[in-house]
């Protein structure tokens, strides 16, 4: 990258530091497209879609690298302890004594899933079966969701 580890950790101070950085840059990424479907105030099935299409929509080597690190930030509990208040807050909202709320957990999971499994490199997922996934999510999961507001 023409910088040199002193530089690096100049401007970092560790490895940590770095982590982190790359880290809030992927998310910021994420947020914008997060950000644009969901609106201001979202609901929280909407919130559940929103995180599916930024997360389908989200470019393979970002994803690669944001998966790599987030294997990375686990392994501390500070950051495990933020991952896992990230995840949970994904889906607090939703009132899971409904049909819709129970499905838009089961939206998430498998949006969850697909993401691990593909960018984890638990399995060779190309573009095509990538987009027939969300698909098959927008189709049985979400389509139903909508259909029962």
């Amino acid at each position: 990258m023409g910088i040199s580890k002193g530089g690096v950790q100049y401007c970092f101070g560790n490895k940590d530091a770095l982590i982190d950085a790359m880290f809030e840059r992927w998310g910021k990424a994420y947020d914008q497209v997060f950000d644009s479907i969901a609106g201001s105030d979202p609901a929280p099935v909407t919130i559940v879609q929103a995180h599916m299409q930024a997360t389908r929509s989200s470019d393979q080597a970002s994803s690669a690298k944001a998966a790599g690190l987030m294997a990375t930030l686990i392994q501390t509990p500070e950051h495990l302890d933020s991952t896992r208040e990230w995840y949970r807050g994904r889906i607090a909202g939703l009132d899971l004594n409904t049909e819709q709320g129970k499905k838009a957990r089961l939206a998430f999971l498998a949006t969850e899933g697909a993401f691990m499994l593909r960018f984890f490199g638990f399995m060779d997922i190309d573009q095509a079966e990538w987009d027939d996934m969300f698909a098959d999510m927008q189709k049985w999961v979400l389509n139903e969701m909508v259909q029962q507001d």
